[in-house]
């Protein structure tokens, strides 16, 4: 149909208002989008560009994110924490508790239609434990670790054998952990002769299609994908992807990017932050979300620096840290300030851990003078890619300073602070720990040999002791007493201060289907489609075209 326009403007030669226009522009978009033959693209947005495409090796949250939907391993975690199947649809665990027998589920292919075979489990399990991956659940079965692995075995195409040094019923979690890419199970040819990634041949429900650095990661659905029955549930469950592309697209700008919501260029908003949620909620054709985690945020200390090896001037900062009132500034009112390692929404967070930290800048002031500190500056490192991160330093520096301590801010670009944490290279740090779901999994992060890990910040024996009990017990009550003992040495030698839990904030068009936020703080786009609209929506002119 042409369209003639009067020599106003205003209106067509058919008469239609600005309006009806827009209305007609958007059943012309649905009729592409949706139409004979087009696909679906579920367009959602990511913070930053991802780190590589090796499960759990070179990674932070956006790449654990993009991962996942790309590659499975034998078992994921449940929304409630507990372990549920993926690759293996059952097993068995030996009467000492250090055999597993894996039986995995029968016809899973590879993007590359290769069938699934316990000796490509056995070849990425081992490639995982491989010093030269730098894998980062690796040291969890090394000396100091949770378990060794004696062997990984493949009796039968089948089924899966793993002997382990000790037993643990931590085991499972560690597989599980989405930090560690859930030990997803790539195909050999994802590898070139010389050893470097070509691109990951999973068994998830997407594929890699194209990724532009710094512009948009594009996955592919996998029309082969063997979905397991049932409700999607946490990383297990029913994974079945329902678009044919998910587009994620990098934009840095928080502003920027919730203009590309509201415009329709963005289907899915994920981890908006606080600042910008009053911007979206009301607007036409926009729901909001907003569900608890299990991350956390904190101060970090460098246990051996000279000044903060004492433990009267950690207490001293904590002291001076009103913690509620930098979780409602930083957080705008969507999160819950919280002492301990265990988060709020954990089922082990009790009457001990919800015991908070009080504001006492006397004490502060009395504690500094007794370790003898002079005023010299103490470095707090933070970067602006996580403004709550910034925001938190800049307050820690405004209330240190009315307990007398001075506090420099040293701003790094994210990839250089990743880099300082790792090799343990600062005074202090503003940072943040990816959600985990076990409160060991929480403790772990912070608990270790600093010598052999120097991530670590908390590294007496009394600690580990308590942390290896916490990870060789099963029984609920005796885990809180644990956790309890945990959580009161921890507020004593104080190597890192909590923060806050926050709260997952997502902002969804209204044809968006399936969307669901959970613990975890992980963006999950299998289960979720796009509604093509019965007819144009009246608020069309207002929000642009989906």
């Amino acid at each position: 149909m042409a369209l003639c326009r009067s020599p106003g403007g205003g209106r067509s030669g058919y008469g239609l208002g600005r309006g009806a226009m827009a209305v007609l522009a958007m059943a012309l978009s649905a009729l592409v989008t949706y139409g004979a033959g087009a696909q679906t693209v579920l367009r959602g947005r990511l913070n930053a560009d991802i780190l590589s495409l090796d499960p759990g090796v070179r990674r932070d949250e956006n790449t654990d994110a993009v991962v996942l939907h790309l590659v499975e391993g034998l078992v994921a975690f449940r929304e409630d924490g507990s372990i549920g199947p993926l690759l293996a649809q059952s097993w068995t665990v030996s009467d000492d508790g250090r055999t597993y027998r894996f039986a995995l589920r029968p016809g899973i292919l590879f993007h590359n239609g290769a069938t699934l075979t316990a000796d490509d489990v056995v070849w990425s399990l081992k490639r995982y434990l491989a010093p030269a991956t730098r894998w980062r659940c690796r040291f969890e079965f090394g000396a100091g670790g949770i378990t060794g692995i004696e062997d990984i075995a493949a009796p039968d195409p089948g089924t899966v054998l793993v002997t382990l040094s000790r037993a643990t019923p931590f085991f499972l979690k560690i597989l599980a952990r989405p930090d560690c890419g859930g030990a997803g199970i790539l195909h050999r040819d994802s590898w070139g002769a010389d050893g470097a990634l070509i691109t990951p041949i999973g068994t998830g429900p997407f594929r890699l299609g194209e990724w532009r650095r710094n512009q948009f990661i594009e996955l592919d659905r996998f029309d082969r994908y063997a979905a397991l029955p049932g409700d999607r549930d946490g990383n297990a469950g029913n994974r079945q992807a329902l678009v044919d592309k998910v587009r994620f697209l990098i934009i840095p700008d928080g502003s920027a990017a919730r203009a590309a919501l509201l415009r329709g260029n963005l289907d899915v908003l994920d981890a908006l932050s606080p600042a910008e949620v009053a911007g979206v909620q009301g607007q036409p054709g926009i729901r909001v979300e907003i569900n608890p985690t299990m991350d956390f945020y904190e101060l970090l200390f460098q246990t051996h620096d000279p000044l903060l090896s004492d433990v009267r001037m950690r207490r001293a900062i904590a002291l001076a840290i009103d913690t509620a009132g930098l979780t409602r500034a930083v957080t705008w009112g969507t999160a819950r300030a919280n002492a301990s390692p265990v988060p709020v929404v954990s089922p082990y967070y009790g009457p001990v851990e919800a015991q908070p930290r009080p504001k006492d800048v006397a004490e502060a002031r009395r504690l500094t003078a007794e370790a003898g500190y002079t005023g010299q500056p103490i470095r707090l490192i933070t970067n602006r890619r996580y403004p709550q991160m910034f925001d938190s330093a800049v307050l820690i520096q405004a209330m240190a300073a009315e307990a007398g301590i001075n506090v420099e801010i040293e701003t790094l670009d994210w990839a250089t602070q990743l880099d300082r944490y790792a090799k343990g290279d600062y005074q202090m740090m503003a940072f943040a720990f990816s959600a985990r779901l076990d409160p060991s999994l929480n403790f772990g992060s912070i608990i270790g040999d600093k010598a052999k890990d120097p991530r670590k910040v908390w590294d007496t024996p009394a600690a580990r002791d308590l942390l290896r009990q916490s990870i060789d017990e099963a029984e609920p009550a005796q885990r809180q007493q644990i956790f309890d003992e945990l959580h009161r040495q921890f507020m004593a030698d104080v190597p890192a201060v909590i923060l806050f839990n926050t709260s997952r904030i997502a902002a969804v068009r209204q044809n968006v289907t399936g969307y669901k936020g959970w613990p975890a703080a992980q963006q999950r786009l299998w289960g979720v489609g796009l509604e093509p609209p019965d007819r144009p929506r009246a608020n069309a002119a207002k929000d642009g075209p989906a």
